[in-house]
């Protein structure tokens, strides 16, 4: 009786760990979907024109850049129609991300389609997440 109380207890201790060791394994420079979600991140609040979580979303080099680029739609109705972005390639703390979907910048009786996939983003892992770095 004493040994099947020692196992269930060394059982749950090792599914408690792997399911810890799970739950952060997301946001590490390892993870093949976190630097995806920085760049959906910051496209997202591009769109929304919220310079707070635009900065939020870029690494240091590119705070004053993310800001040029939100003014640039500072006059306009911006939608993002289809974002979905993909990991290309990894290199230690940087990678390179490829994105689908549109941005549509409405400026009155004119529409501007932006094409996402006509560009390949440059993200970092900076500050314990990934951030937008850039155009490669």
């Amino acid at each position: 009786m004493q040994f099947s109380r020692i196992r269930i207890f060394i059982l749950l201790g090792i599914f408690g760990l792997a399911a810890l060791t799970g739950c952060g394994a997301g946001g590490s420079a390892g993870s093949d979907r976190g630097a995806a979600e920085g760049i959906e991140r910051y496209l997202r609040a591009l769109a929304a024109g919220d310079v707070n979580r635009l900065v939020d979303a870029s690494c240091a080099a590119w705070e004053q850049d993310a800001r040029l680029e939100l003014d640039s739609f500072a006059a306009v109705s911006v939608e993002l129609v289809d974002l979905n972005c993909e990991q290309s390639d990894q290199e230690g703390d940087s990678t390179r991300v490829s994105c689908s979907g549109k941005i549509i910048a409405n400026y009155g009786n004119e529409v501007l389609e932006i094409d996402l996939a006509d560009r390949s983003y440059a993200a970092v892992y900076e500050g314990g997440e990934w951030r937008m770095c850039g155009y490669r």
